[in-house]
């Protein structure tokens, strides 16, 4: 799910995220160096650091009882320079050109847990989850929505067939949500200046994250100009205002923050810039965030592999760290059409910013993230009627819940007949499919659950969105990717969830009743 939530998982059409296989093969080598355990100079044997090698960032996580005083030296010493420095949860992102860096690190260990590389191609000026490139709203069909409107709805909900199917619409009639809440979307960043964003856009929450230091001037979190309409995609889906504009938000009433974590160019997603997503929103007090994509450039992080053992032990203390300041997180499943709860599952992806190597892993010590970090609300994606879509990984006990992602081949009976999802985009609106639309319904759920019960915790908020579900059976058959009708032999069903839908399809009504 670095890459966005629905789109970044396939090689359909968007890059798909990170590969656990072989990535030390890929990285600098490095040699253990001897330092002594309180952070001070090693012994005459110690390796001089050098900067031979290429530029890449790195994440270190330190132990319980080390100081951050103590790990900036050991950094230093290596030939990295800090970058910045998380105390709250023990986590330090630097940078070294030393190829024995991250080694001369992990071989202090009264200082550090894990240490590792966020990338494995060097460093230049993220990605996502979206199936396919977005399709815009033609004139002909906003005319034909518009002409079908009723009294009350915005001039293009006539074409949202998503929001009927969790009956947002239904729950806007007795409450839009509250100003008080805050989804924030990490993400490749939002146009806050769209007619259809601006009434709710909350600039104070707002920051560009990537390179692991918020940057909270004015604008920083939009896209870039060639950039991602992603992020706007889905803060529309969450939180556009009912305003006589355009569509209408799951929940129109709270408010909506842009914390953007893409690299310009290439929109890959990297841990630094990650976890400083979400300590942002935690220090910002934000209530739920909502992420669609996968951290790149691995689309399975292994804890068997020094890296990736790194990047999993960081963006979990990040995530852990902002769910006990009260944030809830909401991740798209993807759209590999994997089953998560496999036994093992092939990897032909990663690393997705250098050279991939098709690998075989284990899901359970091979996490996707953030998706399948504790606490993580996992969505998987449904069309309009109401069927699993083509492309939505899936697993039992992996998907918490579903909601409606799009599937072109679920065609609604709206004005448009467009089975993806409607929602903004820079300069208009836009189509959409992927797991990546649909986390922010999830999210805008919770955001509803979390303005009915101000005082609810994250894990509430998580348990109110699995019982207040539609409960979803596995169903006889599915569309594949070629629109043809199969035997669903994939599904499995136990404890009263199935690995197509989890606990089932949420319910917005539900929720502010």
């Amino acid at each position: 799910m670095a890459h966005l939530g629905s789109a970044r998982r396939r090689a359909l059409a968007v890059p798909v995220g990170l590969a656990l296989t072989a990535s030390l093969a890929l990285l600098p080598s490095v040699s253990a160096s001897a330092a002594s355990l309180d952070g001070t100079a090693g012994t005459a044997t110690a390796p001089k650091a050098t900067a031979e090698g290429p530029k890449l960032s790195y994440v270190a996580n330190l132990n319980a009882y080390a100081t951050v005083k103590a790990a900036k030296k050991a950094i230093e010493r290596a030939g990295g320079t800090v970058v910045t420095a998380y105390e709250q949860i023990g986590v330090v992102v630097a940078h070294s050109q030393n190829p024995d860096f991250a080694k001369q690190l992990r071989a202090q260990r009264g200082l550090f847990v894990s240490v590792g590389a966020t990338r494995t191609a060097p460093m230049q000026a993220v990605q996502t989850t979206d199936e396919g490139a977005t399709q815009r709203l033609s004139e002909a069909d906003a005319a034909k929505a518009a002409a079908q409107a009723q009294e009350g709805q915005e001039p293009l909900e006539p074409n949202q067939w998503d929001l009927r199917t969790i009956k947002a619409d239904e729950a806007h009639k007795i409450n839009d949500g509250s100003q008080d809440v805050t989804v924030g979307i990490i993400d490749t960043g939002v146009d806050d200046t769209h007619p259809d964003l601006a009434p709710n856009f909350s600039k104070g929450q707002s920051a560009n994250c990537v390179g692991g230091v918020a940057d909270t001037t004015e604008g920083a979190w939009r896209p870039y100009p060639d950039g991602s309409d992603h992020g706007t995609h889905v803060a529309g889906t969450i939180g556009a205002p009912r305003n006589g504009v355009g569509i209408s938000g799951v929940a129109p009433g709270v408010k909506i923050a842009a914390i953007k974590v893409s690299e310009p160019g290439t929109s890959l997603f990297y841990t630094e810039a990650v976890v400083c997503g979400f300590m942002f929103a935690a220090e910002k007090g934000i209530e739920v965030t909502n992420n669609s994509y996968y951290v790149d450039p691995w689309l399975f992080n292994c804890k068997t592999d020094d890296d990736q053992k790194a990047l999993v032990e960081a963006i979990g203390r990040a995530t852990k760290y902002a769910e006990r300041k009260g944030t809830l997180h909401v991740a798209s499943a993807g759209n590999s059409n994997q089953d998560l709860a496999a036994a093992t599952l092939e990897d032909t992806t990663s690393p997705n910013d250098t050279t991939p190597v098709t690998r075989t892993i284990d899901p359970r010590v091979c996490l996707d993230l953030p998706t399948q970090l504790p606490g993580v609300v996992t969505v998987s994606a449904t069309g309009d009627k109401g069927l699993r879509s083509y492309y939505s990984s899936y697993g039992l006990g992996v998907v918490d819940v579903a909601a409606p992602g799009g599937d072109k081949w679920q065609v609604p009976a709206t004005p448009d007949a467009n089975g993806r999802v409607l929602s903004t985009v820079p300069g208009g609106y836009g189509y959409k499919q992927g797991t990546s639309m649909a986390a922010p319904h999830v999210a805008g759920v919770a955001a509803l659950l979390k303005s009915a019960h101000p005082s609810a915790t994250p894990s509430q908020l998580q348990s109110m969105l699995k019982a207040q579900s539609t409960k979803a059976t596995c169903p006889a058959q599915i569309y594949d990717a070629t629109g043809t009708l199969i035997n669903a032999t994939t599904c499995q069903a136990k404890w009263g969830q199935t690995g197509y839908y989890g606990h089932g399809v949420v319910d917005a009504l539900k929720a502010v009743k």
